[in-house]
Formats: structure tokens, sequence, C-alpha cells
């Protein structure tokens, strides 16, 4: 089988892999602990999944579609799998064409767990989109084309922490002027974790209006390591940050893999869930009709076309099934979250 991909999550993925693998190993070889370390650690060994209470020994998943609302094709795949409840969840991107089209479709079916997709970046190269902030307001969230940037580090350089903190505080305000309260708030390309300053302001709005905002449980050091080691710019004060934010966290946190063939990309996906230790993972995708309006759009839309068709495969509803894997969405963790 051969996967082809260059994203850091992917890198982050096979990284955690290793690491908790060896820590394992570790564990093992060294034989028993003083049971008074034993118990002091055992707190913080507890995953969220079980501080949420669901079994020690399960893989928790949540099956998570991003990109909605950034064209109809995006909608049409997140509505047919969601109801068909292949799968849990989904976030929309608030300054993108089809935003409202989706979030009024999340108002009539009150039970499906729909979030916000925060969006500072506009990546492709001529299917684009401003920020909800004006440019007078923000003029550092925008290019020269009065667009949001194409890459992260191009927020980084030139965003300040305000400007961020005002657009992520937009994109809400549209969802609740809208008639919808989102269930849950993520980062679009990872561009809230591309400085600790801006995962600051995400944490900062997350908290005030109780929404769960997507963030890995920074206590545990292999998952530190594997970020790292993935590129990302963790230092300490993200790390605070992280450890001091009030709502619930995912133990991990991965995409979907990329693949030459349909074949391998069920089997791809098959052998990440596998690898997966017990706790509560959520994996991104980005499912889409194909069309050529999404050829037009993106030059992954072999992957997105991919993506739209492979939960609803018997193949891998029955391997679902088989791995005994809980499902979940952020709807239900804030559920538990709340009764304690």
């Amino acid at each position: 089988m051969k996967v082809k991909s260059s994203s850091p999550l992917l890198i982050l993925l096979s990284s955690l892999a290793i690491l908790m693998t060896t820590a394992c190993s570790t564990k093992e070889a060294a034989g028993t602990e003083d049971s008074s370390t034993e118990t002091t650690q055992a707190e913080t060994r507890r995953t969220w999944a079980q501080k949420l209470g669901y079994p020690a020994d399960k893989i928790v998943l949540i099956l998570h579609a991003d990109d909605i609302g950034m064209c109809p094709e995006a909608n049409i795949s997140a509505k047919r799998n969601m109801e068909n409840d292949y799968i849990q969840s989904s976030a929309v991107m608030m300054p993108c064409p089809n935003a409202q089209e989706f979030i009024e479709w999340a108002k009539e079916h009150p039970d499906e767990d729909v979030g916000l997709h925060l969006t500072l970046t506009s990546e492709w190269k001529t299917y684009r989109w401003p920020g909800l902030t004006s440019a007078e307001e923000a003029p550092g969230l925008l290019d020269e084309e009065g667009k949001l940037w194409h890459e992260v580090i191009q927020v980084v350089q030139n965003a300040s922490p305000e400007e961020v903190e005002r657009e992520i505080r937009a994109q809400v305000q549209q969802a609740l002027d809208w008639g919808y309260r989102p269930d849950h708030m993520d980062t679009h390309m990872g561009t809230l974790y591309g400085s600790h300053l801006f995962t600051k302001a995400y944490l900062k709005v997350a908290e005030e209006f109780e929404i769960p905002a997507m963030v890995i449980d920074f206590k545990n050091p292999v998952v530190v390591e594997g970020f790292k080691e993935a590129g990302y710019p963790i230092n300490q004060e993200m790390i605070d940050i992280v450890n001091a934010y009030s709502l619930p966290k995912l133990d991990f946190f991965a995409s979907a893999p990329n693949a030459d063939t349909y074949a391998e990309k069920k089997a791809s996906f098959q052998a990440l869930v596998r690898s997966l230790q017990p706790g509560l993972t959520e994996i991104i995708f980005h499912p889409s009709e194909l069309t050529d309006n999404l050829k037009s759009i993106t030059n992954s839309w072999q992957q997105r076309a991919w993506e739209a068709q492979m939960f609803g495969d018997e193949e891998m509803i029955e391997f679902f099934k088989s791995e005994k894997i809980v499902f979940t969405n952020w709807k239900e963790i804030m559920k538990r979250f709340k009764a304690g």
C-alpha cells in the first residue's frame, strides 16, 4: 500500500505512534513501579475519555467533517453523511459563500453536532474569501487582494493577536446572529496553533461562550513531543495556556491519510484507526461531492470525493463494528462534562 501526503498531521501521527509504542515498552521493561508513585500518577494517566465516563479500554472516536460551507459540494456531502449517522460531527467555515445555507440546515437538525471551523486563511488559487472583520478593524488579516492570507505563516507574520480575536468573535457572532449556537469550534489549517498568542485568543473566546474548542491534552508529554517533531511551534507558553483551559480536551487528533486509490484510502484509514491508543480521538477529513466545480476549486478533489463516499461504505461500517469503536460527538462530550 502506498500512501502519499506531506500533511504535518500525518507526520504527527507517525511520530506519536512510535513514541507511544516506545513509552509502553519502556514501562513494561521497567517492571512494577513504586505503589505511591503509581497512585500519584494515576490521575495524570487518566484519559479524557475516562474522565468523561467512557470505558478505559476503548477507542472513543469523533469522525469530523471539515471545510463545510466552503462550497455546495461540501454541504451536500456533510448532510448525507450526518443524516445517515456515518459521521458524528462537522464544522462550518463562516466567511465562505455556503456557510449560511449549512447553518440553516443545522437549525433544522438540532440533534446534529455542528461547530465552527474558525477560518483565518483563504488557501486556494482563485476561489477565495475575505474575513468577516472589516479591513479597517483588522488590516493584518488581509492580503493585497483583500482576502485572507493563503498560508498560516503569513497570518502569523502579519496579523496581531487582537485582530485574530476580533475575527474569531465575528465568526461566532455571525452564527449567533443567524440563530444558531455552535456545538464546538476548531481551527482551519491549524492557524490558531501557529502562535501561542493566537491559541490564547482562541481558548479565551471558547471559555467565554462555553463552546468547546478542539484542544489536545498537553499534559501527556508523548503528545507534546509528537507535535514538536511534526513542526508545530509548541513552547512552554502554549503548553501553559492549554493546560489552564477549563473545557474538555481530546487525547489525540489525526487527519485522514491521502492515497492513490479508493481501496488504499480505506485501508489507510483502517490502519490509522488500528494505531490509536484508548482515549478520545478526533479524525478530520474534507468530504465533498465530485463535480467540475469542486475540481476547479482544489487539486485535492479526488481525496475529498473519496472521503464523501468512504464512511457510508459497507466495508467501513463493518470495520468500525469489528473494532468495537465507540463513537461520540461534541454535544455528548459537553453533556457528560457538565454532568460531572
